[in-house]
């Protein structure tokens, strides 16, 4: 019912940027939670930052100061704004949607950050 679709992956230097964008379509209710996800070659699937409905955010160490995420309710879209990138943030990253009784993933968007 609820599909999701990421997009602004791609190539960059270390130092780069890079902003990923995830749109959720269907039958969306709130509260919820939209969040960025990535797993890198051998490693477990991680959370890299997350905000709520109500605009609550939350990020994992390694990437604060760096990465932002924000969103917009009215079009159900997460964006992850990235700087500073290095090559440790190489990975899989993929956008989830968890509801109170539900739970989304997007098909994934590859960042490589080459130095």
């Amino acid at each position: 019912q609820v599909q999701l679709l990421e997009s602004g992956g791609g190539l960059v230097q270390a130092g780069g940027s890079l902003g990923l964008s995830c749109a959720a379509s269907g039958s969306i209710f709130r509260p919820n939670v939209m969040g960025w996800y990535r797993q890198a070659p051998g490693k477990q699937r991680e959370l890299v930052a997350a905000i709520t409905s109500g605009g609550n955010t939350n990020y994992a160490d390694s990437v604060k100061g760096r990465f932002t995420i924000s969103r917009d309710n009215a079009k159900n879209t997460v964006y992850l704004q990235m700087n500073s990138l290095k090559p440790e943030d190489t990975a899989v990253y993929y956008c989830s949607l968890k509801g109170i009784k539900s739970e989304y993933w997007g098909q994934g968007t590859q960042v490589t950050v080459s130095s």
